[in-house]
């Protein structure tokens, strides 16, 4: 039995001792091994492997693991950093929630000439920036723009969108398009929104849901302005200018404009190159403004941001800088640059289809609501069935929101 037990003691040593060495041997030859987690698929997904794999060409002892995390990115996230066990680096948008497990990335700024943040928009920086620190850097974006079917506007003798038409023409040249007998529609609807896209409208009207300290609804979210752009959206409907999409069991907005039944549809770049190869005819207009208010557009942000406990920060940083160059920028075609010295290297606002995204994000520099307010997601919940209620007609805007600000206020504190 003794003698069992020191020959047992001897194995464990042995093991624990090739375990030491090895990790010597792995810290003399300084390589490392990142982690960097996506929520990406698809193209983007591999467009982001080989990203990896030319920065290690270049940084031959840093080794990218890619981890895809999909549809589970949020769950995943969070259950890594409770586990101590993030990746070193992640996509980020959602930066209020997340920031306390994130990286202060100013002082890295500060130190290295090789990266300029006064280089990227600025409509994209105060989305990964709070309190005075920077937890990401931007690596694309897109603002909404308005896909519109030429053919259609031909065939009704309706004319183009202009560069500064209006709400009211909007509701206009909807009604005009709309031949309801041939299930062709004005203006795909959807009718259940998502309340962070749908407050772009209530900043075109000069308006918000939350006021600019992000203490209080009333006086924002049930003002004059805020009730008229969201029921501007539920008299389409009404009136049969418009059509809901994305009801259970029935097509996308996406869908339905690439088979040509309704003139307008209002999204990001996402749907573009798939309505090139549907072989639709159309264009792309900046949101319609109200009165003399710019047009408005939120945006949807990815951006690099590095985990607070990585032990290998410094590795961790090269490769975000790695994400933003020009090498990584010609890599992701999916994406919009946000460098403003790679749009103009690259000619992109040259581009009829691409000029529409940027000069949208020269005027949206709103503040969203998630952005000022820590409980916001609690408040969303409310909002989210207030707007898919005016939406589909079962309430007007000013008794839906009435009723959210008067269940929603006290979320706020």
């Amino acid at each position: 039995m003794k003698k069992t037990l020191f020959l047992s003691c001897l194995l464990l040593l042995f093991i624990f001792s090739c375990g030491s060495e090895k990790k010597q041997e792995e810290s003399k030859d300084g390589s490392v091994t990142l982690r960097f987690a996506t929520w990406d698929t698809g193209q983007e997904l591999e467009i982001q492997k080989e990203i990896a794999k030319k920065f290690t060409e270049k940084n031959p002892k840093i080794k990218i693991q890619v981890e895809a995390y999909g549809d589970g990115f949020d769950q995943k996230l969070v259950a890594s950093f409770g586990a101590k066990d993030a990746p070193d680096v992640m996509y980020m948008w959602d930066f209020p929630t997340y920031g306390s497990s994130l990286e202060d990335l100013n002082p890295y700024i500060a130190k290295d000439s090789s990266i300029d943040i006064k280089d990227f928009y600025e409509g994209l920086l105060h989305y990964v920036q709070m309190d005075g620190k920077t937890y990401g850097i931007p690596s694309g974006f897109t603002t909404h723009v308005m896909y519109y079917n030429k053919k259609l506007f031909d065939a009704a003798g309706v004319a183009y969108p202009t560069e500064n038409w209006t709400w009211e023409e909007f509701a206009e040249k909807a009604q005009k398009l709309s031949k309801p007998d041939e299930k062709i529609y004005g203006f795909g609807v959807p009718s259940k929104p998502d309340p962070y896209d749908f407050e772009q409208f209530l900043w075109s009207f000069g308006s918000s849901y939350i006021s600019p300290d992000g203490k209080t609804l009333k006086g924002y979210l049930d003002s004059p302005e805020s009730i008229a752009a969201a029921q501007l959206f539920g008299d389409l409907v009404k009136s049969k200018a418009g059509v809901l999409v994305g009801k259970k069991d029935q097509q996308s907005g996406d869908d339905i404009f690439k088979a040509q039944k309704i003139a307008m549809w209002e999204s990001g770049i996402w749907p573009l190159n798939g309505f090139k190869e549907a072989g639709v005819d159309f264009g792309i207009a900046l949101m319609p403004r109200k009165g003399t208010n710019p047009p408005k557009s939120v945006v949807s942000l990815s951006a690099v941001a590095m985990w607070k406990d990585s032990k290998h920060k410094d590795a961790a940083w090269e490769f975000i800088k790695f994400y933003n160059s020009e090498e990584a920028a010609k890599l992701r075609v999916t994406d919009l640059p946000v460098r403003k010295s790679l749009v103009e290297k690259f000619g992109t606002t040259k581009d009829p289809m691409m000029k529409p995204f940027y000069t949208m994000l020269e005027t949206s520099d709103n503040t969203p609501a998630f952005l000022l307010n820590k409980n916001w997601k609690e408040v969303q919940r409310n909002l989210g069935i207030a707007i898919e209620n005016i939406m589909i007609g079962n309430q007007d805007a000013k008794t839906a929101f009435t009723d959210v600000v008067t269940k929603s206020e006290f979320l706020l504190n």
